[in-house]
């Protein structure tokens, strides 16, 4: 394919940016004005040029998308599960976007009852989400919140079940989720302030104007975000506020709506908890006495100060504990060991202490849906990079496990053809960076071979290797699709994540350029067929990587990329700021001002060949807005030196998670995997 059209330059607008005697010069600055015509039409002259420079691929891109629509079971469902006398499920129907929320009275053979079809309220609309879905006591009533602009910012509205009517009113400016009160009188639920930090508490009295709602908590701190949410007793109302370091909670009796939140221990700067609610107890899973991979801790209900708590499950070097689940007669943790998720069952009596067996080397595992207390049941998730999703009801009581419900792959999947594994590669500090592998042995070729390999790296966050159906379009034409389980993430525990963020922050990408070399010394790839991506922070992973070492790959995608970090983590009044100065550091502090300056992608833009690239954003993106993309996309034109394409596809409807539809995100699920396949010389 020809280089093709003349690629659009945005206009020079040099702005002076100064701060600890340091001076930056950013041309493309202005782009940060959504409402001016200049930047709109710079926005949509990428989006022409790329289609122009993509044209070629449209077939290939059809047929992608097709593929990838025709793996998924369109007339599909949940499993139910059962909840105060109902069996809740969602299921979609055929040649549909989005999902139909249903329940069924006391069993699976009653008539069925709609409660809320998506695809009804979301017709006509470019975007449309539903968050948060939560059920009056009486059941009668629905509490929805429902999101148009793709900013994040929902507004809740509550439906009569009976008759399917709406109430006249909205919520605004929330989260989305709504709890009530236990007499069904009131809903607690939380508001975002102008830079959609969750941060205001307010009460509304069901049936009453939104403007009186009283507000019973506001988060002064700005590094703070904070919720309300029912215990999974439902005894109490609870507000939890959040930081990257530290944790605090309230409760309030939920037969008590007027009442006044209690504290349970006071915010305290590295000290992490969260809490659950049984019987007389707080359980609390938390790092405190320095227990750096978290452990499990209680106090009783009325004296939750740390001084009070004491160990249940001590802290162990080695096990990282994630997160926990309460039943009557169990309680079940979620650990992870050596990168692996373990689950382990306990009685209260301590006579049953065991661990659930998984086989495979690489996989995910974590516990599901599973409201009911008095249960013998659990259900958890399992998949890995070759086995489907899978719902899987364990009775703790007798051991014995069945498959619910197994993710139906269409078109023809076998499994027995794919294989999967865990290898280490050695960083440059000696660290031995574990990674997950997908391929399938029969579209291999000798020497080198087309490999996607893909990270993030960043909040702790670990990328599961678990199941894709849309990765198969990519295998099956004999690519090998990689997960680097980089520093940053928590795939190795908590340290994992401490020595990838802050002061230690170029330790993801070292880690995911020594990956790299490791795969081509091993000769699974050469640098003309290796290619990268990731999304959000991991679009910083991704620009930070090709100044180091464009040289390594031959086209990268970096999705909604998080680039202009200096600018960004400056600038207060753009949404997530203000709480991630404990990720990435407060640039406003001149040492972490200059180390996060040096890796910041737009920032070291410099003149060398670039791989071939694709940028993706959204027009109302609220975590990474457009202009970081946007700006990025401009600078690297300016400084590339070669041939390979620069592109950017801006939706001009969406925002951080794409299109809300199931086959409208399809569409660009395809267009991403055109351009890799298009760079790795695949035609079809």
């Amino acid at each position: 394919m020809s280089k093709g059209p003349t690629p659009p330059k945005a206009s020079k607008k040099k702005e002076i940016l100064e701060i600890h005697s340091d001076i930056r010069e950013d041309d493309y600055y202005w782009l940060r004005e959504r409402e001016k015509p200049e930047t709109i039409a710079y926005l949509n002259a990428e989006n022409d040029y790329r289609s122009e420079v993509m044209a070629p691929l449209q077939a290939l891109e059809e047929k992608l998308f097709l593929e990838l629509k025709g793996r998924i079971k369109e007339d599909d469902s949940s499993v139910p599960y059962f909840k105060k006398g109902y069996w809740i499920y969602v299921r979609y129907d055929q040649g549909k976007d989005h999902p139909i929320y249903c329940r069924r009275k006391g069993s699976m053979d009653a008539e069925e009852e709609i409660m809320l079809d998506v695809n009804i309220e979301a017709s006509g609309k470019d975007y449309y989400q539903v968050g948060g879905m939560s059920l009056s006591p009486d059941r009668n009533w629905l509490a929805y919140g429902y999101d148009d602009q793709s900013r994040r910012i929902y507004k809740i509205r509550f439906r009569n079940l009976e008759s399917g009517l709406e109430l006249d009113y909205e919520l605004p400016q929330c989260t989305g989720s709504a709890s009530w009160s236990s007499d069904g009188q009131y809903v607690f639920y939380t508001r975002k302030d102008e830079t959609l930090r969750p941060c205001q508490v307010y009460r509304h009295r069901f049936g009453s104007s939104p403007s009186e709602d009283q507000l019973v908590y506001e988060e002064a701190d700005s590094s703070f975000i904070c919720s309300v949410y029912r215990s999974k007793s439902e005894r109490f109302l609870m507000i939890g506020c959040h930081s990257t370091v530290s944790n605090e909670y309230h409760y309030l009796e939920a037969d008590q709506p007027e009442g006044e939140f209690a504290l349970i221990q006071p915010r305290e700067r590295d000290l992490e908890y969260s809490v659950a609610h049984f019987g007389e107890h707080w359980y609390i899973r938390t790092n405190y006495q320095n227990a750096l991979n978290f452990k499990l801790m209680r106090s009783p209900l009325d004296l939750g100060l740390k001084e009070n708590w004491q160990d249940i499950i001590p802290h162990r070097e080695a096990v990282y504990l994630e997160g926990l689940e309460i039943f009557e007669k169990y309680l079940v943790l979620e650990e992870r060991s050596q990168g692996l998720n373990r689950l382990r069952v306990m009685t209260w009596d301590g006579k049953q202490d065991h661990y659930i067996q998984f086989d495979s080397e690489t996989y995910t595992a974590g516990i599901g849906t599973n409201p009911s207390f008095e249960s013998n049941l659990l259900r958890y998730g399992y998949s890995s990079l070759t086995q489907p999703n899978a719902v899987i009801e364990y009775n703790m009581e007798t051991g014995e496990q069945k498959t619910l419900k197994q993710q139906e792959v269409l078109g023809g999947f076998d499994a027995s053809v794919y294989r999967e594994e865990r290898r280490w590669y050695q960083a440059e500090d000696g660290e031995k960076i574990p990674v997950s592998i997908l391929w399938r042995p029969d579209r291999q070729k000798e020497g080198s071979n087309p490999l996607l390999l893909y990270g993030y790296g960043s909040y702790g966050i670990t990328v599961e290797p678990g199941f894709s159906s849309n990765r198969l379009s990519l295998v099956d034409r004999g690519f090998t699709f990689v997960i680097a389980h980089i520093r940053g993430g928590q795939y190795l525990g908590r340290p994992w994540y401490e020595e990838g963020k802050m002061l230690k922050k170029k330790n993801s990408f070292q880690d995911f350029i020594s990956v790299a070399e490791g795969l081509i010394a091993e000769g699974r790839t050469q640098p003309e067929q290796l290619f990268a991506m990731g999304g959000s922070a991991g679009g910083l992973l991704m620009g930070t990587v090709i100044n180091w070492r464009p040289d390594l790959f031959k086209a990268v995608i970096a999705a909604v990329p998080f680039v202009d970090v200096v600018s960004t983590m400056l600038d207060e009044s753009i949404p997530l700021t203000t709480g991630e100065f404990d990720e990435w550091g407060n640039p406003k502090n001149e040492e972490y001002y200059h180390y996060i300056k040096s890796y910041s992608p737009y920032d070291n833009v410099k003149e060398q060949a670039y791989p071939n690239l694709l940028i993706t954003t959204g027009l109302h993106d609220s975590q990474v807005q457009y202009w970081e993309p946007a700006k990025w996309c401009a600078k690297l034109r300016d400084y590339h030196q070669g041939e390979n394409h620069i592109l950017m596809y801006c939706n001009m409807s969406t925002g951080h998670g794409g299109a809300s539809g199931r086959f409208e995100a399809l569409k660009e699920t395809a267009m991403e995997f055109s351009f890799l396949l298009w760079q790795a010389g695949i035609e079809k």
